[in-house]
């Protein structure tokens, strides 16, 4: 009788307390399918079927209001497979961030194209392959999207330039091929930091992108061609420019530099002509200019003669402090 009356009171308590769960119960099946998925595996322990998703789970948030999930992080673990296709079944979500979860394979989920909420989608350091979707433009609300780390090929979709709401693009460090779209010169809205690094892009850099006031670009480890000194000029406020390692060509003398450039990388280019004086006057914290084709002596001012010799190595004959005196 004891027995019975423990047993009625504990299935009594946790019938009360799954009544009072904050969790949507679509929600919390979606994420248990998910769980399904990879496995079950310990990343997950804490996603239970008898507790409540809003307050005990990790790796997940819900929206203090609607009490529905608008953020999944997962990081770092040991999951593996494919991105499941019932994430595209968190209609509220507006944070997905899968990350250094090398095990995951297979292309971007194409039911991702469904989170018409996402902000923010980072699917980085994992193991994805196939092109960069093309269905990602219809993700208007993105303000932040990075693939980097990833083994996608193929060439960059034009239509990314479509993202009116977007602040950085990462496709760093993947094996992307073809030439930057044009249409990046035409971003709608803010201009994104864009960062297409560690790739195998070829071609010139469209003529589009000196219309675009980047605040950071990053070209560099590609095999790109010709001038880029259309992404400089005095009425910008770019802060970062790294386009080492390319096969760029253009005279550094013409070049007028915005005020605010704080990090310059052309290392390993085939850039010709002079340090411009105007650079004794920027608020530079790095520059790397090694292994060029300059010549003549470096201003005298500001951060240049502070800098390590190695940012000036290797160039045809450029002289003066750091390196030997003319």
């Amino acid at each position: 009788m004891k027995t019975l009356f423990v047993s009625l009171l504990i299935s009594t308590l946790l019938s009360l307390s799954l009544s009072q769960e904050l969790c949507n119960s679509q929600d919390k099946k979606v994420l248990l399918q998910i769980k399904k998925h990879f496995g079950d595996p310990y990343l997950l322990a804490s996603w239970k079927s008898d507790t409540d998703c809003c307050t005990d789970w990790y790796q997940v948030e819900c929206d203090s209001t609607t009490n529905r999930i608008i953020s999944l992080t997962v990081f770092a673990g040991n999951l593996s497979g494919e991105i499941p296709a019932a994430v595209g079944d968190l209609p509220y979500l507006q944070n997905l961030v899968l990350r250094k979860l090398t095990n995951i394979t297979g292309p971007v989920q194409p039911a991702i194209a469904k989170l018409v909420h996402l902000t923010s989608l980072r699917l980085d350091w994992l193991n994805l392959t196939g092109t960069v979707p093309d269905f990602l433009s219809q993700l208007k609300n993105l303000t932040f999207l990075d693939l980097s780390f990833n083994g996608f090929s193929g060439t960059i979709p034009s239509s990314l330039a479509l993202l009116p709401n977007l602040l950085a693009l990462h496709l760093d460090r993947n094996k992307l091929t073809g030439s930057i779209p044009e249409s990046f010169g035409t971003f709608k809205g803010s201009v994104p930091d864009l960062y297409l690094s560690h790739n195998q892009l070829t071609g010139e850099i469209p003529a589009s992108l000196g219309n675009m006031d980047f605040s950071v670009i990053d070209l560099s480890r590609n095999q790109l061609v010709g001038d880029a000194s259309m992404l400089f000029g005095p009425n910008k406020t770019t802060n970062n420019v790294y386009l080492s390692r390319n096969l760029f060509e253009f005279n550094l003398s013409n070049v007028v530099f915005p005020s605010t450039i704080e990090n310059l990388d052309i290392n390993h280019n085939k850039i010709f002509g002079s340090i411009p004086p105007q650079m004794t006057q920027l608020p530079l914290q790095t520059l790397n200019v090694s292994y060029n084709r300059l010549c003549g002596q470096i201003p005298v001012g500001g951060k240049l003669q502070s800098l390590d010799s190695s940012s000036y190595f290797h160039n045809k004959c450029l002289c003066g402090a750091p390196l030997a005196n003319c």
